[in-house]
Protein backbone atom coordinates (compact mmCIF):
# COMPACT_ATOMS: atom_id res chain seq x y z
CA UNK A 1 0.00 0.00 0.00
CA UNK A 2 1.31 3.43 -0.97
CA UNK A 3 2.02 5.82 1.89
CA UNK A 4 2.15 9.58 1.46
CA UNK A 5 4.85 11.52 3.34
CA UNK A 6 6.42 14.06 0.98
CA UNK A 7 3.86 16.55 -0.30
CA UNK A 8 4.45 19.31 -2.83
CA UNK A 9 1.91 22.14 -2.98
CA UNK A 10 1.73 24.43 -6.00
CA UNK A 11 -0.29 27.57 -5.25
CA UNK A 12 -0.73 29.33 -1.92
CA UNK A 13 -3.83 31.40 -2.63
CA UNK A 14 -7.31 31.27 -1.13
CA UNK A 15 -7.65 27.51 -1.70
CA UNK A 16 -4.04 26.33 -1.53
CA UNK A 17 -3.56 27.97 1.86
CA UNK A 18 -6.27 25.74 3.37
CA UNK A 19 -4.30 22.64 2.41
CA UNK A 20 -0.95 24.15 3.41
CA UNK A 21 -2.16 24.89 6.92
CA UNK A 22 -3.77 21.46 7.35
CA UNK A 23 -0.77 19.48 6.09
CA UNK A 24 1.82 21.59 7.94
CA UNK A 25 0.14 20.67 11.21
CA UNK A 26 0.53 16.92 10.58
CA UNK A 27 3.84 15.76 12.08
CA UNK A 28 4.34 12.75 9.77
CA UNK A 29 4.19 14.76 6.54
CA UNK A 30 6.89 16.89 4.97
CA UNK A 31 5.26 19.78 3.13
CA UNK A 32 7.08 21.84 0.50
CA UNK A 33 5.47 24.84 -1.19
CA UNK A 34 6.67 25.54 -4.72
CA UNK A 35 7.28 29.24 -5.48
CA UNK A 36 9.20 31.39 -7.91
CA UNK A 37 12.04 33.64 -6.78
CA UNK A 38 9.82 36.73 -6.48
CA UNK A 39 7.25 34.95 -4.32
CA UNK A 40 10.01 33.41 -2.21
CA UNK A 41 11.15 36.87 -1.17
CA UNK A 42 7.62 38.21 -0.79
CA UNK A 43 6.37 35.27 1.28
CA UNK A 44 9.37 35.39 3.60
CA UNK A 45 8.93 39.12 4.15
CA UNK A 46 5.14 38.87 4.40
CA UNK A 47 4.06 35.43 5.71
CA UNK A 48 0.60 34.00 5.19
CA UNK A 49 -1.93 35.00 7.84
CA UNK A 50 -4.67 32.37 7.95
CA UNK A 51 -7.63 33.06 10.24
CA UNK A 52 -5.49 35.51 12.19
CA UNK A 53 -2.51 33.20 12.69
CA UNK A 54 0.81 33.66 10.89
CA UNK A 55 2.30 30.68 9.03
CA UNK A 56 5.68 30.06 7.43
CA UNK A 57 6.29 27.01 5.26
CA UNK A 58 9.19 25.21 3.61
CA UNK A 59 9.37 27.17 0.37
CA UNK A 60 11.26 25.66 -2.57
CA UNK A 61 11.96 26.81 -6.13
CA UNK A 62 12.08 24.98 -9.45
CA UNK A 63 15.80 24.26 -8.96
CA UNK A 64 15.03 21.92 -6.07
CA UNK A 65 14.68 18.24 -6.78
CA UNK A 66 13.08 15.41 -4.82
CA UNK A 67 10.40 12.80 -5.39
CA UNK A 68 6.99 13.83 -4.09
CA UNK A 69 4.48 11.21 -2.99
CA UNK A 70 1.64 13.66 -3.58
CA UNK A 71 1.51 16.87 -5.63
CA UNK A 72 -1.44 19.21 -5.08
CA UNK A 73 -1.93 21.91 -7.71
CA UNK A 74 -3.99 24.89 -6.53
CA UNK A 75 -2.92 27.64 -8.94
CA UNK A 76 -4.93 29.46 -11.58
CA UNK A 77 -5.48 27.71 -14.92
CA UNK A 78 -3.24 30.13 -16.81
CA UNK A 79 -0.31 28.96 -14.68
CA UNK A 80 -0.77 25.27 -15.50
CA UNK A 81 1.64 25.08 -18.48
CA UNK A 82 4.43 26.52 -16.33
CA UNK A 83 3.55 24.25 -13.41
CA UNK A 84 3.64 21.17 -15.65
CA UNK A 85 7.21 21.95 -16.69
CA UNK A 86 8.43 22.71 -13.18
CA UNK A 87 6.97 19.69 -11.38
CA UNK A 88 8.81 17.31 -13.71
CA UNK A 89 11.66 17.60 -11.17
CA UNK A 90 9.42 16.14 -8.47
CA UNK A 91 7.45 13.36 -10.20
CA UNK A 92 8.55 9.77 -9.61
CA UNK A 93 7.15 6.36 -10.48
CA UNK A 94 4.62 6.39 -7.62
CA UNK A 95 3.77 10.10 -7.45
CA UNK A 96 0.06 10.97 -7.24
CA UNK A 97 -1.14 14.28 -8.68
CA UNK A 98 -4.29 16.13 -7.60
CA UNK A 99 -5.35 19.20 -9.57
CA UNK A 100 -7.79 21.50 -7.77
CA UNK A 101 -7.95 23.83 -10.77
CA UNK A 102 -11.32 24.99 -11.99
CA UNK A 103 -12.68 23.62 -15.24
CA UNK A 104 -12.57 20.14 -16.73
CA UNK A 105 -9.32 20.03 -18.68
CA UNK A 106 -6.36 20.17 -16.28
CA UNK A 107 -6.34 16.43 -15.54
CA UNK A 108 -6.15 15.66 -19.26
CA UNK A 109 -3.23 18.09 -19.66
CA UNK A 110 -1.38 16.49 -16.74
CA UNK A 111 -2.14 12.96 -17.93
CA UNK A 112 -0.65 13.64 -21.36
CA UNK A 113 2.67 14.52 -19.72
CA UNK A 114 2.83 12.26 -16.66
CA UNK A 115 0.46 9.40 -17.51
CA UNK A 116 -3.14 8.67 -16.60
CA UNK A 117 -1.99 6.36 -13.79
CA UNK A 118 -0.56 9.28 -11.78
CA UNK A 119 -3.47 11.71 -12.02
CA UNK A 120 -6.68 11.59 -10.00
CA UNK A 121 -9.70 13.76 -10.77
CA UNK A 122 -10.30 16.25 -7.99
CA UNK A 123 -11.85 19.56 -7.02
CA UNK A 124 -12.53 21.76 -4.02
CA UNK A 125 -16.05 22.66 -2.97
CA UNK A 126 -17.17 24.64 0.05
CA UNK A 127 -17.53 28.12 1.44
CA UNK A 128 -15.39 30.60 -0.42
CA UNK A 129 -12.16 31.72 1.21
CA UNK A 130 -11.72 35.47 1.42
CA UNK A 131 -8.21 36.61 0.49
CA UNK A 132 -6.88 40.14 0.81
CA UNK A 133 -3.17 40.32 0.04
CA UNK A 134 -1.55 37.74 2.37
CA UNK A 135 -4.57 37.45 4.69
CA UNK A 136 -6.95 34.52 4.21
CA UNK A 137 -10.14 33.91 6.18
CA UNK A 138 -12.00 30.60 5.96
CA UNK A 139 -14.61 28.92 8.17
CA UNK A 140 -13.50 25.31 7.49
CA UNK A 141 -16.68 24.42 5.59
CA UNK A 142 -15.36 22.54 2.56
CA UNK A 143 -14.50 19.15 1.13
CA UNK A 144 -12.06 17.74 -1.41
CA UNK A 145 -13.83 15.60 -3.99
CA UNK A 146 -11.48 13.17 -5.70
CA UNK A 147 -11.09 9.77 -7.34
CA UNK A 148 -10.94 7.87 -10.60
CA UNK A 149 -13.73 8.21 -13.17
CA UNK A 150 -15.44 5.20 -11.55
CA UNK A 151 -14.93 4.66 -7.82
CA UNK A 152 -17.14 1.62 -7.31
CA UNK A 153 -13.87 0.00 -6.25
CA UNK A 154 -11.05 2.17 -4.88
CA UNK A 155 -7.74 2.13 -6.73
CA UNK A 156 -4.42 2.09 -4.86
CA UNK A 157 -3.97 5.80 -5.54
CA UNK A 158 -7.43 6.63 -4.20
CA UNK A 159 -6.78 4.56 -1.08
CA UNK A 160 -3.42 6.27 -0.52
CA UNK A 161 -4.94 9.76 -0.68
CA UNK A 162 -7.92 8.68 1.42
CA UNK A 163 -5.63 7.35 4.17
CA UNK A 164 -3.52 10.50 4.06
CA UNK A 165 -6.53 12.81 4.24
CA UNK A 166 -7.91 10.78 7.14
CA UNK A 167 -4.63 11.19 9.02
CA UNK A 168 -4.27 14.90 8.25
CA UNK A 169 -7.91 15.78 8.86
CA UNK A 170 -8.70 17.00 5.36
CA UNK A 171 -12.39 16.62 4.61
CA UNK A 172 -13.19 14.67 1.46
CA UNK A 173 -15.72 12.77 -0.62
CA UNK A 174 -15.10 9.96 -3.11
CA UNK A 175 -18.15 9.77 -5.41
CA UNK A 176 -18.90 6.61 -7.35
CA UNK A 177 -19.56 8.58 -10.56
CA UNK A 178 -16.77 11.12 -10.69
CA UNK A 179 -17.74 12.39 -14.14
CA UNK A 180 -21.16 13.46 -12.89
CA UNK A 181 -19.57 15.05 -9.83
CA UNK A 182 -17.03 16.97 -11.90
CA UNK A 183 -19.75 18.40 -14.15
CA UNK A 184 -21.81 19.32 -11.10
CA UNK A 185 -18.92 21.47 -9.83
CA UNK A 186 -18.45 22.85 -13.34
CA UNK A 187 -22.07 24.03 -13.37
CA UNK A 188 -21.52 25.83 -10.06
CA UNK A 189 -18.69 27.80 -11.67
CA UNK A 190 -20.42 28.38 -15.01
CA UNK A 191 -23.59 29.60 -13.34
CA UNK A 192 -22.73 31.39 -10.13
CA UNK A 193 -19.11 32.43 -10.60
CA UNK A 194 -19.85 34.06 -13.93
CA UNK A 195 -23.17 35.63 -12.97
CA UNK A 196 -21.70 36.99 -9.74
CA UNK A 197 -18.75 38.52 -11.60
CA UNK A 198 -20.96 40.40 -14.06
CA UNK A 199 -23.67 41.40 -11.56
CA UNK A 200 -21.27 42.19 -8.69
CA UNK A 201 -23.43 39.92 -6.54
CA UNK A 202 -22.56 37.92 -3.41
CA UNK A 203 -24.38 34.63 -2.83
CA UNK A 204 -27.15 36.38 -0.92
CA UNK A 205 -28.35 38.13 -4.07
CA UNK A 206 -28.99 34.77 -5.74
CA UNK A 207 -30.72 33.46 -2.62
CA UNK A 208 -33.08 36.44 -2.37
CA UNK A 209 -33.75 37.39 -6.00
CA UNK A 210 -35.44 35.03 -8.46
CA UNK A 211 -34.45 37.26 -11.37
CA UNK A 212 -30.80 37.18 -10.32
CA UNK A 213 -30.85 33.42 -9.80
CA UNK A 214 -32.49 32.86 -13.19
CA UNK A 215 -29.42 34.27 -14.91
CA UNK A 216 -27.21 31.66 -13.25
CA UNK A 217 -29.73 28.95 -14.10
CA UNK A 218 -29.77 29.88 -17.78
CA UNK A 219 -25.98 29.70 -17.88
CA UNK A 220 -26.12 26.28 -16.21
CA UNK A 221 -28.82 24.94 -18.55
CA UNK A 222 -26.48 25.35 -21.50
CA UNK A 223 -23.67 23.58 -19.63
CA UNK A 224 -26.05 20.74 -18.66
CA UNK A 225 -27.07 20.32 -22.31
CA UNK A 226 -23.41 20.04 -23.26
CA UNK A 227 -22.80 17.55 -20.43
CA UNK A 228 -25.58 15.32 -21.76
CA UNK A 229 -24.10 15.50 -25.26
CA UNK A 230 -20.68 14.29 -24.05
CA UNK A 231 -22.26 11.34 -22.24
CA UNK A 232 -22.64 12.42 -18.62
CA UNK A 233 -25.42 10.47 -16.89
CA UNK A 234 -28.36 11.91 -14.90
CA UNK A 235 -27.84 15.46 -16.14
CA UNK A 236 -31.43 16.35 -15.20
CA UNK A 237 -30.31 16.27 -11.55
CA UNK A 238 -27.38 18.67 -11.95
CA UNK A 239 -29.11 22.05 -11.65
CA UNK A 240 -31.46 21.16 -8.74
CA UNK A 241 -28.50 19.81 -6.78
CA UNK A 242 -26.43 22.93 -7.48
CA UNK A 243 -29.28 25.19 -6.33
CA UNK A 244 -29.57 23.23 -3.06
CA UNK A 245 -25.92 23.91 -2.25
CA UNK A 246 -26.05 27.58 -3.23
CA UNK A 247 -28.88 28.03 -0.71
CA UNK A 248 -26.42 27.02 2.06
CA UNK A 249 -23.68 29.51 1.14
CA UNK A 250 -22.97 32.47 3.41
CA UNK A 251 -24.99 35.38 1.96
CA UNK A 252 -22.25 38.01 2.19
CA UNK A 253 -19.45 35.92 0.66
CA UNK A 254 -18.29 36.50 -2.89
CA UNK A 255 -17.38 33.87 -5.46
CA UNK A 256 -13.74 33.37 -6.45
CA UNK A 257 -14.35 34.98 -9.85
CA UNK A 258 -15.94 38.02 -8.26
CA UNK A 259 -12.94 38.27 -5.92
CA UNK A 260 -10.71 38.18 -9.01
CA UNK A 261 -12.69 41.08 -10.49
CA UNK A 262 -12.49 42.97 -7.18
CA UNK A 263 -8.70 42.52 -7.08
CA UNK A 264 -8.25 43.39 -10.77
CA UNK A 265 -6.93 39.87 -11.46
CA UNK A 266 -7.60 38.08 -14.75
CA UNK A 267 -10.53 35.65 -14.54
CA UNK A 268 -10.83 32.04 -15.70
CA UNK A 269 -13.70 32.70 -18.11
CA UNK A 270 -11.94 30.71 -20.85
CA UNK A 271 -12.42 27.44 -18.95
CA UNK A 272 -16.05 28.27 -18.05
CA UNK A 273 -18.08 30.08 -20.74
CA UNK A 274 -15.30 29.56 -23.26
CA UNK A 275 -15.40 25.79 -22.77
CA UNK A 276 -19.21 25.61 -22.89
CA UNK A 277 -19.28 27.63 -26.11
CA UNK A 278 -16.55 25.49 -27.66
CA UNK A 279 -18.36 22.23 -26.91
CA UNK A 280 -21.67 23.78 -27.94
CA UNK A 281 -20.27 24.42 -31.41
CA UNK A 282 -18.87 20.89 -31.55
CA UNK A 283 -22.20 19.24 -30.68
CA UNK A 284 -24.54 21.70 -32.38
CA UNK A 285 -25.93 23.15 -29.13
CA UNK A 286 -26.84 26.83 -28.90
CA UNK A 287 -25.14 28.59 -25.97
CA UNK A 288 -26.22 32.26 -26.21
CA UNK A 289 -25.88 33.03 -22.48
CA UNK A 290 -22.35 31.66 -22.24
CA UNK A 291 -21.40 33.25 -25.56
CA UNK A 292 -22.45 36.65 -24.25
CA UNK A 293 -20.96 36.23 -20.76
CA UNK A 294 -17.68 35.20 -22.34
CA UNK A 295 -17.58 38.51 -24.25
CA UNK A 296 -18.63 40.59 -21.23
CA UNK A 297 -16.12 39.03 -18.81
CA UNK A 298 -13.35 39.19 -21.41
CA UNK A 299 -14.08 42.93 -21.74
CA UNK A 300 -13.88 43.24 -17.94
CA UNK A 301 -10.55 41.42 -18.00
CA UNK A 302 -9.23 43.76 -20.68
CA UNK A 303 -10.30 46.77 -18.66
CA UNK A 304 -8.66 45.45 -15.50
CA UNK A 305 -5.43 44.54 -17.28
CA UNK A 306 -4.92 48.19 -18.18
CA UNK A 307 -5.11 49.39 -14.55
Amino acid sequence: MKKINNVLLCGLGAIGSIYAVKISQYKDAKLSVLVDEARLIRYKNSPLVFNGQEYSFNYITKDSSFVADLIIIATKNNQLPNVVEIIKNFVGCDTIILSLLNGLESEDVLSEVFGRDKVLYSYYIGHTSTRIDRNVVHDDVYKTVFGESDNSQYSNNVLAVKNFFDAVGIKYEIPVDMEYSRWWKFLVNVGYNQASAVLNSPYGDFQKSEATNDIAINLMKEAADVAKAVGVKNTDKLIPEVIQVIATMLPDTRTSMLQDIDAKRQTEVDVFAGYVSELGKKYGINTPYNDMFFKIIKAMDDKNSKK
